[in-house]
């Protein structure tokens, strides 16, 4: 049955769009925007979409301008696709209420980082949001610090002068799920690492240590692997953990991408999930409910992120063309502990 049209007097807008044209909010913004890098039978799928709804983009924000609209870069690398689409759905929300331009970009290493930022400034964007992990990227932040482009560091651990943020407390979330853990009556719990180079993995492994060593438990090496929070990442480490003669009751993961390859390894073992081994997650991404059992994690509000991300840098932007100074804003957004059926006490 074909997709129809939202009903007169109903706001398309850019997310409608790519849910008619099938395709992700990214590549309808690009279109929108005439970002080249985007194919033909894409683009005219797009295109077609936009026609058939009627979209038109919300100018309830122009009261921005000076000269023209705000044109917001993001510039990301991401490993997480279901955490990038959270996010992004927030930034092309609230960018679509605003009635400002998104610029997308994406790299992977320094050299594709330098690129991918030069060409956002050679398209004249009015200021940068660097969701994770380019919101610890010192080369970056640098970079853009030095051509004085406001910038907003989302999901950031250490939040920079001069650099306005939006984030939650990873350590307390972290703390908050070894003690759920802990009165589940878990002790033999098992960690699983996230990228060291994104400054979130390394609170939130403070806080599950910390919290462990309160309890009085020394927690063995032999419970602890390395992920870099990427699903083939968490299946390395989940098969190290559980492959272990003393094998853990429990298992928290860094993020919902790795607890879900950490629930797949211990199908495969023909472990169940809760009964013989709990499984817990932290960010409350879409995967969280497409496996099973659906997982226990901490909601992160990712999307609500984005939106806040993109109101911060819009009164970073009015500030920059006033000639005021910078707001260097730091957001810290509320977390809440879901629980569901991947989480349950030990068997006895």
């Amino acid at each position: 049955m074909p997709k129809r049209a939202r009903q007169a007097g109903n706001a398309v807008t850019i997310l409608d769009v790519a849910r008619h044209a099938g395709v992700s909010p990214m590549t309808a913004s690009r279109v929108i925007n005439d970002n080249p890098n985007v194919g033909e039978a894409m683009r005219e799928r797009v295109l077609a979409s936009v026609k058939t709804l009627g979209y038109r983009p919300n100018l309830a924000g122009r009261s921005l301008r000076t000269s023209s609209t705000a044109r917001i870069g993001v510039l990301y690398s991401n490993p997480s696709a279901a955490y990038l689409n959270q996010f992004m759905l927030g930034i092309l929300e609230q960018s679509s209420l605003s009635g400002s331009q998104v610029l997308i970009e994406k790299c992977s290493g320094i050299r594709s980082q330098r690129a991918a930022t030069q060409r956002l400034l050679d398209a004249g964007v009015d200021g940068v949001i660097l969701p994770p992990p380019l919101c610890d990227s010192a080369q970056t932040l640098q970079e853009l610090d030095e051509r004085q482009i406001p910038t907003i560091a989302v999901a950031t651990g250490a939040p920079q002068e001069g650099v306005g943020s939006v984030r939650i407390d990873d350590y307390q979330g972290a703390r908050a799920m070894t003690r759920y853990l802990l009165d589940l009556g878990h002790r033999d719990i098992g960690f699983i690492k996230g990228d060291p180079k994104h400054t979130p993995s390394a609170l939130r492994a403070a806080a599950f240590f910390d919290t462990m060593a309160e309890a009085g438990i020394q927690v063995p090496a032999e419970h602890v692997a390395q992920g870099m929070f990427t699903y083939r990442s968490g299946l390395a480490a989940a098969a190290e953990l559980l492959k272990r003669k003393r094998r853990p009751t429990a298992i928290f993961s860094s993020n919902d991408d790795m607890a879900a390859a950490t629930m797949a390894v211990a199908h495969g073992m023909g472990l169940r999930v809760p009964e013989e081994l709990t499984v817990v997650g932290f960010d409350d991404t879409p995967v969280a409910t497409t496996v099973w059992p659906e997982l226990t994690t901490i909601h992160q509000p990712v999307t609500a992120m984005g939106r806040t991300a993109v109101t911060l840098m819009l009164e970073e932007i009015r500030r920059n063309r006033s000639g005021r100074p910078k707001a260097q804003v730091h957001q810290v957004m509320k977390y809440t502990l879901v629980k569901r059926q991947s989480s349950a006490p030990p068997a006895r």
